[in-house]
């Protein structure tokens, strides 16, 4: 019982540690606005599509980083790279930005 008790708390604090570092990615894409260039938004919203062969993955972005960067993209599509950590929710993905700039 007891050794599985210790098992047990090493796959729960393994669980743990691999959330805690979790790491960053940096993606290189067309920077849009969801609102203005998609019309996939009721309000502008900043995404990058990042394209790999034929398939094109949207992520939208969030974060302080991301939100002073809206005006650079808003109205006119740029080559950016983000760097940020990816999470999924509402069947998107999403990108809480630490960096974006255009390349």
């Amino acid at each position: 019982m007891k050794k599985t008790l210790q098992i047990v708390a090493a796959v729960v604090a393994l669980g743990f540690a691999g959330t805690a570092f979790a790491k960053d990615v940096t993606l290189t894409g067309e920077g849009k606005c969801a609102k203005c260039a998609l019309k996939k938004a009721d309000k502008c919203q900043n995404v990058v599509e990042v394209k790999d062969g034929d398939k094109t993955t949207t992520y939208y972005l969030k974060g302080a980083a991301s939100d002073k960067f809206h005006k650079e993209i808003c109205g006119e599509t740029k080559k950016v790279e983000v760097v940020g950590e990816v999470s999924e929710a509402d069947g998107k993905k999403w990108l809480t930005v630490s960096s974006i700039k255009a390349k």
